[in-house]
């Protein structure tokens, strides 16, 4: 008889772990699945202006992808070359459109103040998940990048605890070819999407990821690489079709083909 009570409190016991465990899993799971399944909201910036084609087209690439709700938030005017740089003081905005039409705020300033106008003066009454600068018109690669708007407005972002993308497609003078600069965003993005959605995305350094336009073949991948250290091959031509697998830096990458992705320090160099 003790036997048997023994038996029927160890199948009790069992049974409560069991029962304990699955719950933990349904609760993690829950979570997961929750924060995989909201929508996220991209601010979208960029230092050309709100009505130039490279914010026209990833905005209207983006807001395709289900999930996601995104709000623009320009320069006015063509601000490339403006780096980091501020205006300071109060900053005004009007009503615009980009150039399929999507309402946008066109920001009277530098791109680095369209991010000050929408999170610390709160010109958007919510804090996005993540800011995509961009698809800049000319790569900003190697020491370029301090001289980037582009970067500058992501910069702005990240100095906020705002995760951001700074987007720019080569080469340095049209023609651009953003379908497949819109493509390497949101094969970024989507990689990434999960973290964004859960909060965990890094927001130390600002992900520059440039895309060549290819005179004959296809981009081949994006390529984690470092910054090069000078601006030697930065007006050649990408040769998309080359073998190379090994590159230095993200010149070197972008010359054969690949989308480099570097991470570029939250404050401007000194």
């Amino acid at each position: 008889m003790r036997r048997v009570s023994a038996s029927i409190a160890s199948a009790l016991l069992l049974a409560t772990v069991l029962i304990g465990c699955s719950s933990g899993s349904s609760t993690s799971s829950s979570t997961s699945t929750s924060a995989a399944s909201r929508t996220i909201e991209i601010l979208v910036t960029n230092d050309d202006g709100y009505s130039a084609d490279g914010i026209d087209a990833v905005v209207e690439g983006l807001r395709a992808l289900p999930g996601v709700h995104v709000t623009v938030v320009a320069p006015a005017t063509n601000q490339s070359g403006k780096g980091s740089a501020v205006s300071g003081g109060m900053l005004s905005a009007t009503d615009g459109t980009t150039k399929s039409g999507f309402n946008a705020k066109a920001v009277a300033g530098t791109p680095a103040d369209t991010i000050i106008w929408a999170i610390d003066q709160k010109g958007i009454s919510f804090t996005p998940d993540l800011v995509v600068s961009g698809i800049n018109a000319g790569a900003n690669m190697g020491p370029a990048v301090e001289l980037s708007g582009t970067v500058g407005a992501a910069r702005a972002a990240v100095q906020r605890g705002i995760p951001a993308l700074a987007a720019s497609q080569g080469p340095l003078t049209a023609p651009f070819d953003f379908p497949a600069g819109v493509t390497q965003v949101i094969n970024w993005f989507e990689a990434n999407r999960a973290a964004i959605a859960a909060g965990t995305m890094q927001h130390a350094t600002v992900s520059n990821l440039n895309i060549p336009s290819c005179p004959a073949g296809a981009v081949r991948s994006q390529k984690d690489e470092p910054l090069a250290p000078t601006t030697d091959g930065y007006t050649s031509i990408p040769d998309c079709a080359s073998t190379v697998t090994d590159p230095a830096n993200d010149i070197a990458a972008y010359l054969v083909g690949f989308a480099p992705l570097s991470q570029v320090s939250a404050k401007p160099a000194a």
